[in-house]
């Protein structure tokens, strides 16, 4: 066992200190990733030390640097050393922290984890707490207590008979909703026909006037509101959106995936004013806390609502209802003891350094967009509020083909990494500040590349013009 996992470990080591020359993107192509792993089934077993070195080699080529300082394509956490470390130490403890009797020291690193993060965040104090594999399933999660909830409330049992013949139950939320909620909603049993899109302002916050209005039309109804708009970082007038949910008896759901870490940061708490209100919030740490995956938490204010859309019961289990067990709180029994790493990262970050962190991502991102917003041909389309950044390139109806052009360019180049998408109707290149290790020396370089990218594909349009 010890020279296999000094072995990992020197592999490990040697990936994290050789970013400072490593290009960003991945050389391989799914394709290639495929074929430097695919084979028969083994016959006979291989050494320990060479399947480990085997796996080192086949993976390399189509490993994304996403822990260094040059990634910027999407919203991902740099995995921390301190919780990289913590999850090698759950991975040989082996622990499952489903219940307190199997997993105490598991549980317990739960526990006071998750107490840590109502304390960070501030939100509810009595709220529970539950941790899962990403944002996607906390949204399940929370939304699985309100449908229990609210279906409660309208004299029904969810849990006891299922949603056949249930009250029919409405869903509103805003129409640039991040396409996870609809994932979570569709593994819950709601339909297309049931959600209802609110309309949206232009930064991508949900119209609470809009949501008003449709909420007064009546019956049980849960609202889904975001904090951070996965492209323009934006926030829903959470304090509106309460209200009406009050007056209607809805479940307000927050989806923060990343934008509910803004409570953590002094500078940007402004932002979330009003999210307290809500009745559930999901989030992940494996983005800005930069735990390792898979690591996301669900809060749910009514505890009471959570066990009874989530806990799972057999005669083989005991039952001690004033013993804290995890499996309460999320949708599995067995699972990776994930309250370790996050434990360990709240310890070694602490309130402050968290702040700082979060605090000089979103500053990076405004020098970032003052910078190219400055530049001839490039429009910043979003308020940089958090730490999102939206580009376009040129003007009229070229402008999409020039913008992806920009992206390819970037990504020819590889020297940083950034991505595209649709917003607002047209092609956009999307800056996500995230990764632990940014600082001004990676924003700069950043602008230098995508100037340099720009400058490329405007003399290219001008070698193609025939000349009059």
């Amino acid at each position: 066992m010890e020279p296999l996992l000094q072995a990992a470990c020197d592999l490990a080591v040697r990936y994290r200190t050789g970013e400072p020359d490593r290009a960003p993107r991945a050389a391989a192509t799914g394709q290639d990733a495929y074929a430097l792993f695919a084979g028969p089934v083994p016959e006979a077993g291989e050494d320990a030390l060479a399947t480990l070195t085997a796996l080192a080699e086949a993976a390399g080529p189509g490993l994304h640097d996403t822990t260094g300082d040059r990634f910027f394509g999407w919203v991902i956490g740099a995995s921390h050393p301190v919780g990289v470390a913590a999850d090698w130490l759950t991975s040989a403890w082996g622990q499952n922290p489903g219940l307190h009797f199997v997993g105490p020291a598991g549980v317990a690193a739960e526990k006071v984890a998750g107490d840590w993060l109502l304390d960070l965040l501030d939100l509810p104090r009595e709220a529970s707490v539950g941790f899962v594999t990403g944002a996607t399933m906390a949204n399940f999660t929370g939304l699985a207590a309100g449908r229990s909830e609210v279906l409660r409330r309208a004299g029904w049992d969810v849990e006891a008979d299922g949603l056949q013949g249930a009250p029919r139950m409405r869903v509103l939320l805003g129409e640039a909703a991040h396409s996870t909620v609809f994932a979570a909603l569709r593994y819950l049993g709601f339909g297309r026909s049931q959600i209802e899109t609110v309309a949206a302002d232009a930064q991508g916050a949900m119209d609470a006037r809009d949501l008003g209005r449709r909420l007064a039309d009546g019956g049980p109804a849960l609202v889904i509101a975001q904090a951070g708009q996965i492209n323009t970082g934006a926030f829903d007038p959470f304090e509106e959106i309460a209200a009406h949910c009050r007056r209607a008896g809805a479940w307000l759901h927050v989806d923060g995936a990343f934008g509910l870490w803004a409570r953590a940061c002094p500078d940007r708490y402004r932002l979330t004013r009003g999210l307290e209100l809500a009745d559930s919030w999901a989030s992940d740490a494996h983005k800005w806390l930069q735990a390792p995956y898979e690591s996301g938490f669900v809060i749910v204010r009514d505890r009471t609502a959570h066990r009874r859309a989530m806990s799972i019961s057999a005669s083989y289990l005991p039952s001690q209802d004033w013993c804290h067990n995890p499996s309460d709180f999320s949708p599995e029994l067995s699972r990776r003891a994930r309250g370790f790493a996050i434990w360990a990262l709240l310890r070694h970050l602490g309130r402050d350094g968290i702040a700082d962190m979060v605090s000089r991502h979103c500053a990076l991102a405004r020098r970032i967009g003052a910078r190219l917003g400055k530049a001839p041909g490039i429009a910043v389309l979003n308020e940089v509020v958090l730490n999102q950044v939206v580009l376009a390139f040129g003007e009229g109806a070229g402008a999409d083909r020039l913008t992806r052009a920009v992206i390819e360019e970037v990504q020819r180049r590889n020297a940083v990494f950034v991505e595209g998408a649709r917003w607002q109707g047209r092609e956009v290149l999307r800056i996500s500040v995230i990764s632990a290790p940014l600082d001004s020396r990676s924003a700069d370089r950043l602008c230098d590349e995508i100037l340099a990218a720009w400058q490329t594909v405007q003399a290219r349009q001008s070698a193609a013009i025939p000349a009059q």
